[in-house]
């Protein structure tokens, strides 16, 4: 349960916010985000961190007066919003610069637009270029520019509006590892040392370590549809330091959090509650109880390619038990939290592992599809299919039930849009393919756009 809001103190303020788009296809409308409660108060970093589909970044269009919400209520210093949201500025993933203009020329641009002076803008923005370690860059032009030295400009093109909230949007998602790391710590160094000319800050994430390492606040989000699952205070002094026991305990847990959907989010006793909740396989997401479900078409899959999974499970099988730390994992594969989930969902929703207290151990029959040969894996592949995910069933027996053994493509994708959007459905359909490929349950003709049974399933 969210705290209520207290609108007297709050920077900005989001109450029973909710927000659906309506289906290209005129088939009703998907919501995004669900009965939102939330504040930001000065002197704090807030993250949002959620998987892919949780709405972060819609929320955060919500309160900046980019969207409006479809139902409850926006404040800004306490006044309802309406507009845009003048008291914060933006950083984007994507670096969106104009070509044309020098640093200084881009880093003016939201000045030049409020019709602030000419002097009064050179004076701001030198300071702001100063500020983001881009003295001597004034003359540049993006092109002349690093990945680094240009999200560098687009902090200074922020930062220069003195933001009452600085929202980032995955600002370091597009940059390298170590030109990321650097960027970051000059963030929370500037903060730290007082020094930074927002009063607080909101960003958006899917890195756990980046929120643990920069976040006062962690919201967690739930996806389909978005809501607030819950809250985790980061009880360590500034700077966060990652060699802290505290620190790793803080991402363990997110990390279990993370990969289980129904668990209950406590920001109390994090260590304990890591210890105590592990994370059964029928509980992860995509994986809720067949018995409810009115379609096998329902259940969301998890986009990993069969080939990741097999991957995935043969760099468990070379460790101790079978067993891995999910951060050091991460770490070892050079992946996000949006890239290692969906491969981890569709191992545990396949029953070949499972995930408690922030670590992966594969299961007897993961561990005998790991070690066994490509044939025989195959095989372990499509009785896993069958077992735990209907939807597999469903198709081989609509095939099975027309005498060429064939149907389009069109009649299984309107199954799924009846419970996912458009674009999502065509993912749900292409993981599906896939997957049945692999096991060798269907085959897929993209000219035809067709699905086949096998010769061999029809001869029989």
């Amino acid at each position: 349960m969210t705290p209520k809001t207290r609108l007297d103190t709050a920077l900005i303020a989001v109450e029973q916010v909710s927000k659906s788009f309506a289906s290209p296809e005129g088939k009703g409308s998907f919501t995004v985000l669900s009965n939102i409660n939330l504040a930001i108060y000065p002197g704090e970093v807030v993250a949002l961190l959620g998987r892919s589909g949780s709405g972060k970044s819609t929320l955060l269009r919500i309160m900046a007066g980019l969207l409006s919400p479809s139902e409850g209520r926006v404040y800004s210093n306490g006044q309802p919003l309406k507009g845009t949201n003048t008291d914060v500025a933006m950083v984007f993933q994507s670096f969106a610069l104009l070509p044309w203009l020098t640093v200084q020329e881009n880093v003016e641009l939201g000045l030049d637009a409020q019709g602030v002076d000419l002097a009064e803008r050179r004076r701001r923005s030198l300071e702001a270029i100063d500020l983001v370690g881009l003295d001597g860059f004034e003359s540049a032009y993006p092109k002349e520019l690093s990945g680094g030295m240009k999200q560098r400009v687009g902090f200074a093109r922020a930062l220069v509006l003195r933001p009452k909230v600085l929202f980032m949007d995955e600002p370091f998602s597009a940059l390298d590892v170590l030109t990321a790391e650097n960027l970051r710590g000059e963030i929370d160094d500037l903060w730290n040392a007082g020094q930074f000319p927002s009063q607080s800050i909101l960003i958006v994430t899917h890195n756990i370590e980046e929120a643990v390492f920069l976040a006062d606040r962690i919201v967690v989000l739930g996806a389909r549809p978005g809501r607030i699952r819950g809250i985790i205070d980061v009880d360590l002094p500034r700077s966060h330091d990652r060699t802290q026991p505290r620190f790793t305990a803080l991402v363990d847990y997110l990390y279990t959090v993370m990969t289980n959907p129904d668990l209950e989010v406590t920001g109390l006793g994090v260590a304990g509650a890591v210890a105590a909740s592990p994370v059964p396989a029928a509980r992860f997401e995509g994986a809720a109880a067949n018995s409810v479900r009115r379609s096998p078409y329902e259940m969301h899959l998890p986009h990993a390619r069969a080939g990741s999974i097999s991957g995935l499970l043969e760099l468990l099988v070379e460790k101790p038990d079978g067993q891995e730390d999910l951060p050091r994992l991460a770490e070892r594969l050079g992946l996000t939290v949006d890239d290692l989930l969906p491969i981890l969902d569709a191992a545990v929703l396949l029953g070949f592992a499972t995930v408690a207290a922030g670590d992966v151990k594969l299961t007897d029959v993961g561990r005998e599809f790991a070690t066994t040969t490509i044939l025989q894996s195959k095989d372990l592949f499509r009785q896993q299919l069958l077992r735990h995910i209907p939807v597999f069933d469903s198709i081989c027996s609509t095939l099975r039930e027309k005498q060429n053994g064939s149907m389009r493509a069109d009649f299984f994708l309107d199954l799924w849009d009846e419970h996912f959007p458009h674009a999502e459905a065509e993912r749900q359909f292409a993981t599906a393919v896939d997957w049945g490929r692999y096991a060798e349950l269907f085959e897929y003709d993209a000219d035809e756009e067709r699905l086949y049974l096998p010769e061999a399933q029809l001869v029989a």
